[in-house]
């Protein structure tokens, strides 16, 4: 009987983790959840630390996502299974039989049965049960695979601003060269929505953080990054230009990016001062600032004042967005920080421009950084 109280409390534990995980839409998620996720993720920090060539690494960790649905799936049926086969043993003494009897009703074969009425009625709960979480998996599955489309879209149609991997000043820089700097409100209005969505499924659905962008050069993590980078600098360099829409996207921006590192267990600083210490240094910020220079962007201000406003906004995001950057192994993109491999950069991927007069696309042009 002891066997079968404790049988209990495992499902009713259970069953609160799967409605805590699949309907409940908030940030505190299952102790489950993310243990599943945090185990999971042993073998690919192994990959991060050993694996030096980001492509490879990549297409090693493009299996974390997966995985770790089939995995939490496989935990909660498992246990299941040992919470019902317990519930069977006053009516089914060998535990054996009991755990048969169990999978048979949880599966809904109905192979294996009792006579018994305490064992007919766990009997119906299995099947029950079984079909209880087939149907959330269903339900479940397209609305992680809808936020991931919807995630990956406007991560895509960022190439063309950004360049690949993307880059902050290289938005700024480009909307200057093709005289899109007055579409910038409009992109930045978009990047806030964007940033709410993706802050709300994926602190809702953790495991949607490991799921990788289709191609190697691109990560969720980055993009919003690179924006967030953009609308700060974008402050820094010309604040009586600044549309108000850089300042709403980058404030959804970092609240996203706070949000979902607490959703990982990592929390930071909810109001840190525009003094405090940041990792980007001045040599980094410019090359930016160099850049935006070269494109002939409008700055009202100069080099060394620009720099303390825009470590004063970006102070407000970089630890929250360096820790997904490295959790998730993002591809190491200028201001985007170090990974576990030691790896701190790749190379901006070069698109030919192919024309009559130079069919093998060897001239420069001046929508890549390196040109500096």
């Amino acid at each position: 009987m002891l066997l079968a109280i404790v049988g209990g409390a495992i499902y009713l534990v259970l069953s609160l983790n799967v409605i805590r995980s699949l309907l409940v839409p908030r940030i505190d998620r299952s102790s489950l959840l993310r243990l599943v996720i945090r185990t999971l993720t042993i073998p690919g920090q192994v990959a991060r630390r050993r694996i030096h060539n980001y492509e490879v690494r990549d297409r090693i960790l493009a299996f974390e996502g997966p995985i770790s649905l089939l995995v939490l799936l496989g935990v909660w049926v498992i246990g299941y299974l040992l919470s019902l086969g317990m519930l069977l043993l006053p009516a089914v003494r060998n535990p054996l039989a009991a755990l048969a009897q169990a999978g048979s009703s949880l599966v809904t074969l109905g192979i294996v049965s009792s006579a018994q009425g305490w064992a007919q009625a766990i009997d119906i709960l299995a099947g029950l049960t079984g079909l209880f979480i087939v149907a959330l998996q269903i339900a479940y599955l397209p609305t992680l695979y809808g936020a991931y489309n919807r995630r990956e879209t406007e991560v895509t149609m960022l190439v063309a601003r950004a360049g690949e991997p993307t880059w902050g000043p290289e938005i700024l820089a480009r909307a200057q060269l093709t005289s899109l700097v007055d579409d910038l409100p409009d992109f930045y209005r978009q990047w806030e929505r964007w940033a709410a969505d993706v802050q709300e499924s994926h602190a809702s659905y953790p495991a949607l953080m490991l799921f990788r962008s289709p191609s190697a050069y691109s990560s969720w993590v980055i993009a919003l990054l690179a924006v967030c980078d953009s609308a700060a600098l974008f402050h820094a360099v010309a604040p009586e230009s600044t549309p108000i829409e850089a300042r709403l996207a980058l404030r959804m921006g970092y609240l996203c990016f706070r949000r979902l590192s607490s959703a990982l267990g990592h929390e930071v600083n909810e109001d840190p001062g525009p003094s405090d210490q940041i990792m980007l240094t001045s040599a980094e910020f410019n090359r930016g600032f160099d850049r935006l220079a070269a494109a002939g962007f409008a700055m009202e201000r100069d080099r060394d004042e620009a720099w303390v406003h825009f470590h004063a906004w970006r102070v407000n995001y970089e630890e929250a967005a360096y820790f997904l950057a490295s959790r998730t192994d993002a591809v190491p993109a200028p201001w985007s920080g170090k990974r576990l491999s030691g790896q701190t950069l790749v190379p901006f991927r070069r698109l030919k421009n192919r024309t009559p007069e130079d069919p093998e696309g060897t001239a420069h042009t001046s929508y890549f950084p390196e040109n500096l």
